[in-house]
C-alpha cells in the first residue's frame, strides 16, 4: 500500500504521558494510518516548542521527522525517495567512458546515503561502490561517506 502525509499530527494525553502520531492517508482508498513519532513519553521530557509544533501541524517538522531513520523502522514501513534526486553524467553513455564526471542534484532535501545514491544511479552494488571509493576509482571534493541532502559531484575512473 502507498500512503501520503499532509503533515498532520495527533497528540493523545494519558495523564502525564503523551503519544504523538503523524497521520498518513492511503493513496488508493483514503484510509488513515498513524505513524508513531513518540510513545508514552513524559510530557516534561518533550521540548515545549516541539509540542507546540505538533499541535499546530507544522509541515516542516513532519518533513524533518520523515527523514529520521527511526520513523520507518519503528512503524515497519518503507519510505519511497525515488524522485528525491537526479544523477547527470558526462559522457552520458557509461560503457564508452574511461572517466565519468557525475553531478547529483537533489529535488527534495532528504538526507540519503551517498554510497546508496551512487550505487543506484550507476546501477552498481553497494560493495562495488565502497571498493571504488576505497581504491580511488570514485573521487570527489565532497565527502563520500554518510548522508547528504544537498547537491554534490564525483568523478569515476575505470
Amino acid at each position: 500500500m502507498e500512503f501520503q502525509t499532509q503533515g498532520r499530527f495527533r497528540v493523545n494525553a494519558n495523564h502525564k504521558l503523551l503519544d504523538v502520531w503523524l497521520l498518513a492517508l492511503c493513496a488508493q482508498c483514503g484510509e488513515t494510518i498513524k505513524l508513531t513519532v513518540m510513545e508514552r513519553t513524559h510530557v516534561r521530557s518533550i521540548d515545549p516548542d516541539m509540542l507546540t509544533r505538533f499541535h499546530e501541524n507544522d509541515a516542516s517538522l513532519a518533513a524533518r521527522l520523515l527523514t529520521d531513520p527511526q520513523l520507518p523502522h519503528r512503524n515497519d514501513v518503507a519510505l519511497d525517495w525515488s524522485d528525491a534526486w537526479r544523477l547527470d553524467m558526462d559522457p552520458v553513455e557509461l560503457p564508452k567512458a574511461d572517466v565519468l564526471d557525475v553531478r547529483v542534484e537533489f529535488t527534495h532535501r532528504i538526507p540519503l546515503r551517498v554510497s546508496t545514491v551512487i550505487a543506484n544511479g550507476l546501477e552498481l552494488s553497494g560493495s562495488e561502490v565502497a571498493k571504488l571509493i576505497a581504491t580511488g576509482g570514485i573521487t570527489s571534493d565532497d565527502k563520500l561517506t554518510g548522508r547528504r541532502a544537498s547537491d554534490f559531484g564525483f568523478v569515476m575512473r575505470w
